[in-house]
């Protein structure tokens, strides 16, 4: 079968690793001049968009954040998996707002602003600890902006005014005091099966990824049941194809949504090495319409995002459980470079292989990695 994946990113290489055993050609689209390539030479090939859309048998997507006219041409073709609902839902948080409160699942308290008269009173209505959000094109801590008081709205309002905000609206959040990020992967296929991975446990820092453990420490039996009632019914009403990340605040042993990602992500990455089918094969099955794999998992798995970083020891390899996947990207702050995933035999086996990893690593790149060790000890 052939798979055409919208984005050219690191998602579309692993994508395509994951597909040659299954074989699965995948190939991806760089959807920024429309050219088709491959996931992980990044060549550009010689088939026009038009023709590989003709040749696939299935077309996906790597991100949610697609210019909708090749979303439009993708939907029209009749092969898009996940559909075009679910990754509108994905890009733009005022549909993901209405889709949770359509269906009764808790996320925090909001409002959506589509007018700067609106910021008047807020802080009374939603406390004076704030996120604003843009509705479209913000991630890794980008389209984000605090407020800590009521002294900092001025300032907002003075940045709020130069935007089209009825063009894309921003979703004022009620900060809330979570104890913990999580998030759940799971996989949907067109016959209704589903199949769910265990929760894991996010850390972030200056509003990105940094590390992922699985499963997710002092996780219960209810909790877990909580994340997957809340998938099954976001999976059933979009009548979703594919993978899908549900983000998550823990508060008081309740989970709010904090966001969805209709697609393979980054804080499933531990999958590849610490369940029996990673992510993006179960992406590939289910839109392929092949049986899903099973999520069956070790004691404990995490993942480390590499950040704006290429100057360290490889020698970390030399540590038992730990493998690296480098994207081949040019260094930029902030910008992912790569993963290392730890497999381990127990909580306090994995917190010991963090504390070998700093030895080989510049540790101003991986500031929470020493804090999730002594967590997790």
């Amino acid at each position: 079968m052939n798979v055409l994946v919208y984005g050219a990113g690191q998602l579309a290489q692993m994508m395509y690793l994951a597909g040659a055993p299954l074989n699965l050609n995948v190939l991806a689209v760089d959807v920024a001049n429309k050219t088709v390539v491959h996931p992980v030479e990044k060549t550009v090939l010689p088939q026009s968009l038009e023709q590989a859309i003709n040749d696939a048998d299935v077309l996906t997507v790597e991100f949610e954040h697609v210019p909708e006219e090749l979303l439009l041409v993708a939907e029209e073709s009749g092969k898009l998996s996940p559909n075009l609902q679910s990754i509108l839902v994905g890009a733009d948080r005022v549909r993901e707002k209405h889709l949770l409160e359509s269906l009764n699942i808790a996320n925090c308290e909001h409002e959506i602003i589509t007018d700067i008269a609106q910021l008047d009173g807020i802080c009374e209505r939603l406390g004076e600890k704030i996120i604003f959000k843009s509705s479209r094109d913000g991630y890794d801590g980008y389209g984000q902006w605090r407020s800590s008081t009521a002294a900092d709205l001025p300032e907002l309002k003075n940045i709020f005014t130069k935007l089209d905000l009825h063009k894309v609206p921003i979703v004022a959040e009620k900060m809330c005091p979570f104890t913990r990020e999580l998030s759940l992967l799971g996989a949907r296929n067109e016959s209704g099966e589903i199949v769910v991975y265990p929760l894991a446990q996010n850390t972030h820092h200056e509003g990105q990824l940094h590390t992922s453990i699985a499963p997710a420490p002092l996780l219960s039996e209810a909790l877990q049941a909580q994340a997957l009632d809340i998938f099954t019914r976001l999976a059933e009403k979009l009548e979703y194809v594919g993978v899908l990340a549900v983000e998550l605040f823990e508060h008081d042993g309740v989970l709010l949504v904090n966001e969805l990602a209709p697609r393979v992500h980054n804080s499933g990455h531990w999958s590849m090495h610490g369940a029996d089918t990673c992510q993006f094969e179960n992406h590939l099955r289910a839109v392929c319409a092949l049986p899903l794999g099973s999520t069956e998992h070790g004691p404990a798995a995490a993942m480390i995002n590499i950040i704006g970083c290429n100057t360290f020891s490889k020698n970390f390899l030399s540590i038992s459980g730990v493998h690296f996947h480098w994207y081949g990207k040019t260094v930029r702050e902030k910008r992912k470079m790569g993963h290392i995933n730890v497999t381990a035999n127990s909580y306090a086996d994995l917190a010991d292989k963090f504390g070998n990893l700093s030895e080989y690593l510049p540790m101003e790149f991986f500031p929470k990695l020493l804090a999730d060790a002594d967590r997790i000890k």
